[in-house]
């Protein structure tokens, strides 16, 4: 590939050139390129042209998801599924056992958030510097491990030492998984990828609900030498760590070491993302980056966003067994009757993002969820206490809120370029992620129970609030994409040869495009 100018250059006025530059500037955009330390990809791509037909790409990409999203996607619900094991639990002996009262349920479930926030910036370094899959397998196993020794926990400290260990070994799930979708697929491919993967949250639900039902049901009728809520976790936790040995032997670190392709379909799976203006990942830290992270209004507002819906998902996820119990239900069925709410879930995920793919507009399907998840918490709030079934309904709708948070993870791997920037971005949106978290279960307090009606106001303005912050995205990246295509459209632009793996930032590479 070489040097070209835009075809349209020579037709524009030294005007156009002082506005596109003048607005870069103002909008903090830097037009230069630096090729000191490029992507990892950028020697396997150097030498004779690849050219992929719409058959070979098609082939190809059948294969990459056969190979990686299983993996992905099977891993990603085991996340969610031994999260929400405190909730099962809590409704099958555990706060009686562990003689917890007042605020010390609540506390157990926020501890998780401090591990996570403790670890998330030191594990998206090493996210950055340590071959992604070995890495990511090794927490994987560790917070399997971790998860078992909850059935061992005698009192309130025990749980809160486990639970911490437990945050800070799943802190770096969520940014890994991002990374590997960004490494892997186009960006036109992204939203429709972590929609599958995030969607085994549902799955979880659905399968958690039924295994604890049946552990529940079978010790009462089979009494065994533990507890049932221990089970539970010994049940999850060690077939956590079994998944995390195949991810280990399995997942490749990226194209560059895929032992399921051949050296051609290595190299045509580096071809294939060129368009994303990213590469493959580059393991030195680069200050540049970092400060560019902590001072772009988008991150900034996908940090505020990851605060304020947190929130909701931070309480609602440790206490959705003790609201269905609250909509008069008893203990016993609210483990079966937060399944569907997972289905629900699994459903909007990937209509959202399938359409939002598809319309080219993640954020606004995104955004959409999260008003049809205000209408649930709406119905929970309004009907009359008599309404068990009209009020499970609106949980179930709920269950759409978590459209909006996936469509922003899938955006820092669209939208966010240079690893060392992409790394810096993702952490802060965890961070926040945390934050919000740990806030969610206090809003719970013990003196609103059964019915918890404080806290479904909370959550309620936290939706309207997240609803606008994605509105503003939307908004903001509309208007940095006309700036680029200024700076593009200038007299004397020219693109740099391989570019797109010069590990460039998404400010400073004029043609990279922001996803909507």
């Amino acid at each position: 590939m070489s040097d070209v100018e835009h075809p349209s250059a020579t037709a524009l006025s030294g005007d156009v050139e002082k506005t596109a530059r003048d607005s870069s500037q103002a909008a903090g955009i830097n037009p230069r390129v630096d090729n000191s330390d490029p992507d990892e990809a950028l020697k396997l791509v150097t030498g004779e042209a690849v050219v992929l037909t719409p058959e070979d790409e098609k082939r190809l990409l059948r294969k990459i998801d056969r190979n990686m999203m299983p993996l992905l996607c099977i891993v990603y619900g085991l996340n969610y599924l031994d999260k929400t094991t405190l909730s099962y639990a809590s409704v099958m002996g555990i706060r009686t056992d562990l003689h917890l009262v007042g605020q010390d349920y609540s506390w157990i479930a926020s501890v998780f958030y401090f591990g996570y926030l403790f670890w998330e910036w030191p594990t998206n370094r090493l996210l950055q510097r340590l071959p992604l899959a070995k890495y990511s397998a090794f927490n994987v196993i560790m917070w399997g491990l971790t998860l078992c020794c909850l059935a061992a926990v005698k009192d309130f400290g025990g749980a809160i030492a486990v639970r911490f260990f437990l945050g800070a070994f799943e802190a770096a799930v969520s940014p890994g998984f991002a990374l590997f979708t960004s490494q892997w697929y186009t960006k036109k491919e992204q939203g429709t990828r972590v929609g599958w993967w995030f969607s085994f949250n549902g799955w979880a639900q659905i399968v958690g609900g039924f295994v604890a039902y049946g552990i529940a049901v079978g010790t009462e009728a089979h009494p065994i030498l533990i507890k049932s809520w221990q089970l539970i976790f010994l049940v999850t936790g060690f077939f956590t760590a079994f998944m995390g040995g195949l991810f280990l032997y399995l997942m490749p670190d990226s194209q560059l070491n895929a032992r399921f392709l051949t050296q051609q379909e290595r190299v045509m799976a580096v071809e294939r993302i060129r368009i994303n203006q990213q590469g493959v990942g580059n393991k030195h830290f680069k200050w540049y980056q970092c400060k560019e992270a902590l001072t772009d209004p988008m991150i900034w507002a996908f940090v505020l966003f990851s605060v304020i819906s947190s929130i909701p998902n931070g309480g609602v996820s440790n206490y959705f067994s003790q609201l269905i119990v609250s909509f008069g239900f008893s203990e016993n069925q609210s483990l079966l009757l937060g399944a569907p709410g997972g289905a629900v879930q699994i459903i909007t995920l990937l209509v959202a993002g399938h359409f939002g793919d598809r319309f080219k507009n993640r954020i606004l399907f995104g955004a959409a969820g999260v008003l049809i998840a205000a209408i649930g918490l709406l119905l929970i709030l309004v009907l009359p206490l008599s309404n068990s079934g009209g009020r499970l309904a609106g949980y179930y709708l709920y269950q759409s809120s978590s459209t909006g948070f996936v469509a922003l993870l899938g955006l820092i791997s669209t939208n966010v370029a240079g690893w060392t920037k992409k790394t810096t971005a993702a952490a802060m949106y965890l961070v926040a992620y945390c934050v919000g978290n740990i806030i969610g279960p206090q809003v719970f307090q013990s003196t609103d129970a059964p019915q918890y009606r404080n806290a479904n106001i909370t959550i309620l303005v936290c939706m309207f609030v997240s609803f606008a912050i994605l509105i503003f995205i939307n908004i903001w990246c509309k208007r940095q994409n006309g700036i680029k295509a200024a700076i593009r459209a200038s007299p004397g632009y020219a693109k740099v040869d391989g570019q797109e793996f010069l590990d460039l930032t998404d400010r400073e590479n004029a043609e990279f495009i922001y996803s909507l």
